[in-house]
């Protein structure tokens, strides 16, 4: 690592040297361009490092060393439906194994619910329960329009946007989700 060139820092207050020497006329600033120019030419081997740009792209585009951007542009059809395929299937799997504990815990306290109430250990008042899903249905048909929010609106609009984007890998993907439901 070379360390005897002048730092870009450097650069700026000897710019500004430079041309305030040279007449009253307001000093130039130079562009990041130039900078760019100059401190490659004395630092050597360095690299300027654009963070404005690194910023516009998602974090795990530099991961993978490719440009981000629709799937398409960067997989064969073959490798589209495969990634679709397994990341679907592999989802189905588990959303299966997790909605069968997940009804087999509702079922099971529904279960002991009823055996609890029927062998006298609690008791429901059947008529507060039936009062109170009628104020539930009532706050309901209050909320109820047909106005979606914005934020509702955004998310739709992005996954639309995401679907139309990467067909094959949607398409992929929702034929193993399918699958690893089934399996």
């Amino acid at each position: 690592m070379e360390t005897s060139g002048p730092r870009a820092g450097g650069l700026i207050a000897a710019t500004a040297r430079h041309s305030a020497s040279h007449g009253a006329e307001s000093p130039h600033v130079p562009s990041r361009d130039e900078l760019s120019e100059k401190s490659a030419a004395s630092l050597g081997h360095f690299e300027l490092l654009d963070l404005a740009e690194s910023t516009k792209k998602p974090w795990w585009c530099g991961l993978f060393q490719q440009e981000c951007g629709p799937t398409t542009q960067k997989y064969s059809v073959a490798t589209q439906l495969l990634i679709g395929g397994v990341t679907g299937w592999c989802t189905g799997f588990i959303f299966q194994k997790v909605g069968k504990l997940a009804a087999t815990a509702v079922g099971g306290g529904f279960f002991l619910l009823q055996l609890a109430n029927h062998t006298g250990y609690i008791k429901i008042d059947w008529q507060q329960v039936e009062e109170d899903i009628k104020k539930a249905k009532e706050q309901l048909k209050i909320r109820k329009s047909n106005h979606i929010s914005k934020e509702v609106k955004s998310k739709a609009e992005e996954m639309v946007s995401f679907v139309k984007t990467n067909l094959l890998v949607t398409g992929g993907f929702f034929g193993g989700f399918l699958l690893g439901m089934a399996s």
